[in-house]
């Protein structure tokens, strides 16, 4: 423990018995009356102070002497993430110990607190981590064939971050097939964004078909949907929404929650400005698919392609196919999405690249016989060039099952 961090935990630690010894949560049965007990009894008891302020003060000082290791575990684990695998094992023994209801509450309430002062995590709230070094590290090492997606994420979320009071929330719109890499890149973010990853209570997942199967209660949907949103937001300044198959989202639940996403105005309104929403979406994929291949029939790379030439020809497919829910809702009119993403199709190597990176996740060798024929087992399109796979790298790790002994 660094001599810097010593007076701040022994600080945190006083304001920590003071809590726990005001919520009951560890009992004084059984302490003895001691010298100052024996003298100051009789002028408690019929002085001011009265024999129930007696009773308090014994009661504070009992829980004080009572402070256990275990107490001091938890809160090492919560504030500092140091002990956590000493408090995991504490509790995995099973009912030997465990914090009563109303400590609970006290320290999660002091180890926010004591963040809200920045001592613990640079962000000022350890639920959040903001490791965008580790995202850019992770998005030029795992995901394959995606530069225009790796520039324009890295870039959006970096100076959403930085920016000490953004006007709106952050709003990207995922293109692309399926298997293109759309729903790693959500998770990487959550991971690299937040401590717990996709578990964080600041991040909330919705599944189209999932969540809102049924048109015929749409509006039992719209409320509960702004509910949600408004409440994590409340819980969590720093949020994030992931919406999957966004393509089959209504335009009305899209409508529902404009206002989360639009310029805050101050009137009766939650303050989502530093929240994120990511819409997952396979719209745009024939345009996204056309442009490189033309690129491909031009021998021009794909690396080539820009995103001032791709997003203009996504924008404009997405507003002329008004039975989609993006055109219906206006978000593209009122320009709430702040980028439109795009993941191009992926080739042959880059399927390679997904298997090798399937294998070593599994601690597995790999020769580039057995990289080539999982690839070999995916489906390539168009008919003539076979240059494109159907379903990107979806399916991969399972087909390396394959290969095992």
């Amino acid at each position: 423990m660094g001599q810097g961090r010593l007076p701040a935990r022994l600080g945190l630690a006083c304001c920590l018995l003071l809590l726990l010894g005001g919520s009951g949560g560890l009992g004084s049965r059984g302490t003895p009356r001691g010298p100052w007990e024996e003298e100051q009894g009789p002028v408690a008891e019929g002085g001011p102070w009265g024999r129930a302020r007696y009773e308090a003060v014994k009661k504070h000082l009992g829980a004080v002497g009572a402070l256990s290791k275990q107490y001091w575990q938890y809160l090492a684990c919560k504030v500092w993430q140091e002990g956590c695998k000493e408090e995991e094992e504490e509790s995995s023994r099973g009912p030997g110990w465990s914090l009563p209801v109303v400590g609970q509450d006290y320290l999660e309430i002091l180890s926010a607190w004591y963040c809200s002062f920045g001592k613990c995590c640079k962000t000022g709230d350890c639920r959040i981590v903001n490791n965008i070094t580790g995202l850019e590290a992770d998005l030029n090492g795992q995901l394959h064939g995606q530069h225009l997606a790796k520039e324009v994420i890295v870039r959006a979320v970096q100076g959403f971050l930085q920016s000490p009071q953004p006007q709106k929330a952050l709003v990207l719109s995922f293109h692309g097939w399926s298997g293109t890499g759309k729903n790693f890149v959500a998770r990487m973010l959550a991971s690299h964004l937040y401590r717990d990853g996709l578990k964080s209570e600041c991040v909330r997942v919705f599944i189209s078909l999932f969540h809102f199967p049924h048109h015929k209660y749409m509006d039992s949907y719209k409320a509960q949907l702004k509910k949600q949103i408004s409440e994590t937001v409340q819980l969590c300044k720093q949020s994030l929404f992931i919406f999957d198959e966004a393509e089959k989202l209504h335009f009305r639940l899209l409508d529902a929650i404009k206002p989360f996403m639009a310029r805050y105005d101050n009137k009766g309104q939650v303050d989502s400005r530093r929240s994120i929403f990511l819409f997952l979406s396979n719209l745009g994929d024939n345009t996204i698919n056309e442009v490189t291949l033309d690129f491909w029939r031009a021998g021009r790379a794909r690396e080539e392609i820009s995103m001032e030439f791709l997003e203009q020809q996504l924008r404009l497919e997405l507003l002329e196919r008004a039975e989609n829910g993006y055109a219906r809702s206006h978000l593209l009119e009122e320009n709430l999405i702040d980028f439109f993403v795009p993941f191009l199709p992926l080739e042959y190597h880059h399927v390679k690249l997904c298997a090798r990176d399937a294998f070593l996740a599994r601690g597995l060798p790999y020769t580039e016989a057995a990289l080539d024929e999982v690839a070999g087992m995916m489906v390539f399109v168009p008919k003539e060039e076979k240059l494109f796979s159907a379903q990107g790298c979806k399916s991969v790790s399972q087909r390396i099952n394959y290969f095992l002994p």
